[in-house]
């Protein structure tokens, strides 16, 4: 079973082949620009691989409803050229196929499910920090969408008491991810956060933000775990802070011991590594040729 895999991100694209067993045989990956230009190479470089079906997990946001027409089109991106785009479409047009679609971190939520940090658990959650901020949810051994799908980068902060920054994000401002993802971070302090020393205010700055956005998703969706993921989480000096703010917001209510004693092994980096989101479209490519064949 050969499965092709797309990691559709706002800034870079990652193509590969891999298997059933969430194995990358190859990849590669180049910048996104146009729309057009950008899947033109998409194709180039799947055409005469022999992929048996498809997976796309892909920024967004995106429509996920089958039902509607503009199933498998970004809608309301900022990124130029993109909003409106069919993406799905141009490439079932170009291969004949079974394809998968979703989020590019519902994508990474399910790889890390199938084969990574929440490997035989019924439910996590998973946050990209990077460029953006955005939330995959696996709830009940499945993927979870609703009226749209989560967006939780884009939820509500309460303000640092030392942080003045007025935030970032051209929809809400101070939300989430205008408060805490990487532009944010070197908006605020004049350099990218990959700069920074590691004691550096930034980074507990961060992590107040990301420890309420966290303790707000375990209230909410009590999930068995949590996986952070993206440019800015490989400061790993942010994953004890962000186990501190979490147990602070919670202030002992959610009483287990995942929280309590055990919040290294609960709070955690993707077990796939910087793969969570390939391996996460392969395997909605895996799901899309099962299906194809009843």
């Amino acid at each position: 079973m050969r499965i092709g895999a797309i990691e559709a991100g706002g800034t870079k694209f990652i193509c590969g082949i891999g298997n059933e067993e969430g194995e990358i045989q190859e990849r590669v990956s180049f910048p996104t620009e146009h729309p057009e230009q950008t899947l033109s190479q998409v194709i180039l470089y799947f055409r005469g691989r022999q992929a048996d079906a498809i997976g796309i997990g892909s920024f967004g946001p995106i429509d996920v409803d089958v039902s509607s027409p503009r199933y498998g089109c970004i809608t309301t991106t900022p990124k130029p050229g993109w909003a409106g785009f069919d993406f799905l479409g141009t490439m079932k047009r170009a291969f004949d196929v079974p394809f998968g679609w979703d989020t590019d971190v519902n994508a990474a939520a399910y790889g890390e499910a199938m084969w990574g940090a929440a490997k035989n658990l019924q439910s996590c959650v998973y946050f990209t920090i990077g460029t953006g901020i955005g939330t995959g949810v696996y709830v009940e051994g499945k993927r979870v969408h609703g009226l749209v799908h989560s967006e939780g980068g884009h939820i509500l902060t309460r303000r640092h008491p030392e942080d003045d920054f007025q935030g970032c994000c051209i929809y809400h401002g101070d939300c989430l991810e205008g408060m805490a993802a990487g532009p944010a971070i070197e908006q605020r302090w004049g350099t990218k956060g990959s700069e920074l020393p590691a004691d550096h205010p930034a980074w507990a700055i961060e992590a107040f933000y990301i420890g309420q956005a966290v303790a707000s998703t375990i209230l909410l969706m009590s999930p068995e775990k949590v996986i952070l993921g993206g440019g800015v989480m490989h400061q790993e000096q942010l994953f004890p802070l962000i186990h501190r703010e979490v147990q602070r917001n919670l202030n002992g209510y959610v009483q287990h011991e995942a929280i309590l004693s055990e919040i290294e092994q609960y709070i955690v980096a993707p077990g796939l590594g910087d793969n969570a989101g390939l391996c996460g479209a392969l395997a909605l490519g895996v799901d899309a040729l099962k299906q194809r064949k009843g």
